[in-house]
């Protein structure tokens, strides 16, 4: 039961991002939504040759960057974390929260906090290179000629493909949460992984957020369409 409940959420991580492809052919999800509309970023940053999209692109890199910093000195903290392994012990069994765990324990624990915090830092630094990358054929296009939907497509692709890195190392924070409720009870972990899963789903396919993006795209959707019948 203490293996079961120290792997339970990043099982519930991994099942998440291997299961809401499935929804997505139900429902379009968030990020499925936010991808048309960086298709349409990238179909406007071809007819503009103003500084507005590099401001765009640099402020994304940012975010990635600040949070890659943030889970290396996470995971960091963790490993520390063994060398006071006998006092973390000690401490968590005289704290009074009705759990007795064994140093082995702690100590397979922490290996699967840290494994999570190193996930998340390779998912946002592959991010930070993608962003890149995207930066760079951004401004490689010639405004001056014109560009293909291909190529608009591809490069929409790619800083689809880099947000979709960052997003899964954004969930390796929301599930080290049940990782720290472990220490108070095995259950809490098991019960709060279920929690954040709900939660996730929540935010995917039936938030505020995710109405609101739909509309518009919907909204957008129509007028390019009725500037295109227009021109015919």
């Amino acid at each position: 039961m203490t293996l079961l409940s120290t792997l339970f959420p990043l099982i519930c991580w991994f099942a998440y991002n291997n299961g809401v492809p499935f929804f997505e052919k139900r429902r379009p999800s968030l990020s499925v939504i936010m991808s048309m509309q960086r298709r349409r970023w990238v179909a406007n940053a071809v007819k503009r040759d103003t500084p507005v999209d590099a401001i765009l692109s640099g402020n994304l890199m940012g975010s990635v960057s600040f949070l890659a910093s943030t889970s290396s000195i996470l995971a960091l903290a963790v490993f520390t974390a063994f060398g006071n392994l006998t006092a973390l012990t000690d401490t968590l069994n005289t704290a009074g929260l009705r759990v007795s765990y064994t140093a082995q324990d702690v100590q397979i624990h922490l290996f699967t906090l840290l494994a999570i915090f190193v996930l998340s830092f390779f998912s946002f630094t592959l991010a930070l290179r993608q962003f890149n990358h995207f930066c760079i054929l951004l401004g490689a296009i010639d405004h001056s000629e014109h560009t293909t939907a291909d190529e608009i497509t591809a490069i929409a692709q790619l800083n689809t493909l880099a947000a979709k890195n960052f997003n899964n190392g954004i969930r390796a924070y929301y599930f080290a949460v049940p990782m720290v409720f472990w220490f108070i009870s095995e259950w809490a972990a098991i019960g709060v992984s279920l929690v954040t899963v709900a939660f996730l789903i929540h935010r995917e396919f039936f938030s505020s957020a995710h109405r609101v993006a739909a509309s518009i795209a919907v909204l957008a959707s129509r007028r390019e369409k009725e500037l295109g019948e227009g021109k015919g």
